[in-house]
């Protein structure tokens, strides 16, 4: 009977086991919150306003990091941080700047890429004039992570704007440039329309370009903000069409804040399996509806993440179509021929006044695509700010709940352009996934004031453990042998218990230990 009711006992102990590995794991969890990374972000005699970081990570050294940002004050320049310990320290750097351009130093909008065999590139702008044209975009590379870089290359000419840097993931030394070329410009607009997204390739790590090629339809009029993906052989791009938007492209607005533009935009996106000499075009979206003003020069821009393994690709913007801006994500399951309507991800009531905007995405190698977002939804007055993150393991079917990264609210009115009431908080954040863990960096303006206008760069991190492949199969097979040892135990139980109280008894008589 002994042997009978340990089984009994054992059998239920395994079901409930399995139960328990079986339940929706709470298996994600902020592992570090808001830690500052740029070396100011603590000196109360610093204000620079650090924002739109981007990061890339090295393939063959993933603990190697590199972030880098714009620095819109006191004067425009670029900065660049790198890490060894995936992100849990930063060393500031310096990017070199070019010989023969025009002085003081202005570096502006660098991006960052690593190469199939772990070399770093790093694009930026130089800037010319009282007005701050962009003159030219310049290549540098690094062997050792950023530790040191190579002299600048020459790569694009004069008023090159939005430029975009991808490393082609299989073949070193293959670059890819995407940018909004313009003719002329206006004060905090551009002059005319049709000014045209291009592209361009290098095959040498940067030093040589081929001629542009265009990527956005001839027939849009004003297009914005590509984000640019090498993935698989296949280029995509992600851009806006802003429409009729003259009140934010063409300076209607006077580089001042109010109501948005009230039509609606297209996400388009453009894919090039010929290397980027020619393009083909999906609309992702052609009811995207506006949620803010801004300068056309640096627009909010949209998130783009390709799965080629899964044939996937995900797109993230913000959206006013529920009455205030909502995170979406549009997901496409055969490579960007078709997709899907945009899914809400935040776990906010609808339309409850509070704004959710400027997500970023983060692909994992085993399919979970996480997206960071600003978010408002604490402050019944839409100005304070925090970090969010959400997740999906089911192809942005749906999402977990929203995990908070910053550790406290921040005021998202404190940045340049806080004077014409439109504050400018950055064009991106940045995010970098891999299978159990996500690394976001943001604006954060907790140090800044209405006086200083002074921006910080804050990261934080996210654990994930990795769900097990038996979970749909266990909760039916533990609640099986549960239920059988819970009835081998009761009948065991429910026979007369003299035999059983008494060798009880005699092991607990005395002299008995």
């Amino acid at each position: 009977m002994k042997v009978l009711l340990a089984l009994g006992l054992v059998a239920t102990g395994a079901g409930l086991g399995l139960i328990g590995r079986s339940l929706p794991a709470g298996n994600a969890e902020v592992v570090s919150t808001a830690r500052p990374v740029n070396d100011g972000a603590t000196d109360p005699r610093d204000i620079s306003a650090h924002n739109s970081p981007t990061l890339g990570r090295n393939p063959l050294r993933p603990s190697s990091l590199v972030l880098v940002n714009r620095v819109d004050l006191p004067m425009f320049s670029c900065a660049l941080h790198t890490s060894s310990d995936d992100g849990v320290n930063w060393q500031a750097g310096k990017i070199p700047f070019p010989a023969g351009e025009e002085l003081p130093e202005r570096c502006y909008a660098p991006d960052v890429a690593f190469g199939a065999d772990g070399t770093l590139y790093i694009s930026y702008v130089t800037l010319k004039g009282v007005a701050n044209a962009p003159n030219a975009a310049w290549i540098v590379s690094s062997r050792d992570d950023g530790l040191t870089l190579s002299v600048p290359h020459r790569a694009l000419g004069p008023l090159a704007f939005q430029v975009q840097l991808a490393a082609d993931p299989a073949r070193a030394g293959q670059l890819h440039l995407n940018w909004l070329q313009a003719e002329t410009t206006a004060t905090l607009a551009f002059a005319d329309t049709g000014n045209p997204i291009l592209s361009s390739r290098s095959e040498d790590g940067g030093v040589t370009w081929n001629d542009p090629k265009q990527v956005s339809a001839p027939s849009r009029a004003r297009v914005l903000a590509p984000s640019l993906v090498a993935a698989g052989g296949t280029l995509y791009t992600l851009y806006l069409d802003v429409g009729n938007d003259v009140l934010d492209y063409n300076g209607g607005s006077e580089g001042r804040g109010g109501p948005p533009y009230p039509g609606s935009w297209s996400l388009i996106l453009a894919r090039s399996g010929d290397g980027g000499d020619t393009w083909r075009e999906t609309v992702v979206d052609d009811q995207v509806v506006p949620t803010q003003r801004f300068i056309p020069f640096i627009p909010p821009t949209p998130s783009l993440a390709v799965d080629t393994k899964r044939d996937r690709v995900f797109v993230s913007f913000s959206d006013g179509r529920l009455g205030d801006a909502d995170v979406q994500v549009w997901a496409s399951l055969d490579g960007g021929d078709l997709f899907s309507p945009g899914v809400r991800v935040n776990d906010t009531r609808t339309g409850d006044g509070t704004e959710q905007y400027l997500p970023v995405l983060g692909l994992a190698p085993n399919g979970r695509l996480d997206v960071a977002y600003y978010d408002r939804r604490a402050d019944p007055a839409n100005v304070m700010n925090e970090v969010s993150l959400q997740s999906s393991s089911d192809a942005a079917s749906t999402f977990g709940p929203r995990l908070a990264l910053s550790d406290r609210p921040f005021d998202a009115s404190i940045g340049p352009g806080s004077e014409r009431g439109l504050t400018d908080i950055g064009s991106r954040l940045a995010l970098a996934s891999t299978d159990d863990k996500a690394l976001a960096a943001w604006t954060d303006t907790r140090a800044g004031t209405e006086a200083s206008d002074k921006q910080d760069l804050a990261r934080a991190a996210v654990a994930f453990t990795t769900a097990s492949p038996f979970r749909r199969v266990l909760p039916p097979a533990g609640v099986l042998v549960s239920l059988a040892g819970v009835v081998v135990a009761l009948l065991i139980l429910r026979r007369p218990r003299a035999a059983s109280f008494g060798a009880a008894g005699a092991a607990e008589g005395p002299g008995r230990r």
